[in-house]
């Protein structure tokens, strides 16, 4: 770095129930990253430099103050601002105001807003989301969707970069928005140089690899959920509109209409989701093949169930099962998996 350049600044804000392990970790991959160019090229390398920020404790105006700082004593603001995970439920609009007025402030300077997983909850409070795809952690996504209506949620996927404003889904996905960053500041090799050494995958996984199917239950329709209920009972085998109209004591046109307005899907995305559930733990717990997984969560065609369960979780049956299985169950896939 020459003498009259400021390195591009990442900031990180602490705050309150912020994830301590996102904080330091996000510091140490920057480490890393550093390293990692200076191996390469020594004296003349570009750095990041990383600092922590926190409001100051018992100030009702909510100031906000570096804590710390790679590079004490330098000028300069953020150029990004990440908001990690948190530990606990995402933070409420009365905790967050003054953070969400000091984060505007900021991006309208020209930073680069970031979140991880619950995170985003601040970033929706500070009226940046609207209009915009942004990523969540897959169980808090209903949450955001309905604090934040304006904002387009799009929970499948683990990283969306919107330019100003780049959304991380996963309790962890705190390492695949630093490797974005470490490409975007650095280039790609210094980001796959520091993928290598943390041995963390590089950007480019989906959140749905890892999500669970976790259907609305509170909804208030008590015919609907009775088919529900019964659906999950039976893992959805054989069920057919006519019957799961019958079961809910409604006329079909009706049945559909209140069933996707309960649950957010039709009646077959709803059974597909179950199936492709059970069929996912076929995959990860026993020996059996594919098309024998298939057969027994209610597919006749294994090609059909092949192309759900892709268009579900993201994975072929068989790329889910070397990810997600247990050891012994690889030697005995089949030639067609």
């Amino acid at each position: 770095m020459s003498a009259t350049a400021l390195p591009p600044e990442i900031g990180v804000l602490a705050y309150p129930d912020a994830q301590l392990g996102a904080i330091f970790g996000l510091t140490d991959l920057f480490a890393v990253a550093n390293r990692m160019v200076a191996e390469r090229l020594g004296a003349d390398a570009p750095e990041l430099r990383v600092s922590h920020w926190r409001a100051t404790p018992g100030d009702p105006a909510g100031e906000v103050t570096r804590s710390f700082d790679t590079h004490p004593g330098l000028p300069g603001t953020p150029t990004f601002l990440i908001l990690p995970p948190a530990i606990t439920a995402p933070i409420t609009p009365e905790t967050a105001a003054p953070l969400a007025a000091w984060l505007r402030d900021r991006h309208a300077e020209g930073a680069t807003l970031c979140s991880v997983c619950a995170g985003a909850f601040l970033l929706g409070e500070a009226g940046v989301v609207a209009g915009r795809s942004v990523t969540t952690h897959w169980y808090y996504a209903e949450a955001f969707a309905e604090r934040f209506p304006d904002a387009q949620v799009d929970a499948d996927r683990l990283v969306i970069d919107d330019g100003d404003v780049i959304t991380a889904g996963g309790l962890m996905a705190w390492t695949d928005l630093g490797l974005k960053l470490v490409d975007r500041l650095l280039g790609p090799a210094i980001m796959l140089a520091t993928a290598r050494f943390l041995l963390v995958d590089p950007p480019g996984r989906e959140q749905r690899y890892y999500s669970l199917f976790s259907p609305r239950l509170h909804h208030g329709d008590a015919s609907i959920l009775k088919v529900q209920h019964w659906l999950q009972t039976s893992a959805a085998r054989d069920a057919a509109v006519p019957e799961m109209a019958a079961r809910a004591g409604l006329e079909e046109r009706t049945f559909l209409r209140r069933f996707r307005k309960a649950t957010g899907m039709t009646p077959i995305e709803y059974c597909q989701h179950l199936r492709v559930g059970k069929a996912r733990d076929l995959l990860e717990t026993s020996n059996a093949t594919v098309d024998q997984i298939a057969w027994s969560v209610g597919y006749e065609d294994p090609g059909a169930f092949r192309r759900v369960f892709h268009k579900i979780t993201g994975l072929t049956p068989r790329d889910h099962r070397q990810r997600f299985g247990a050891q012994d169950a690889s030697p005995r896939l089949s030639a067609a998996e």
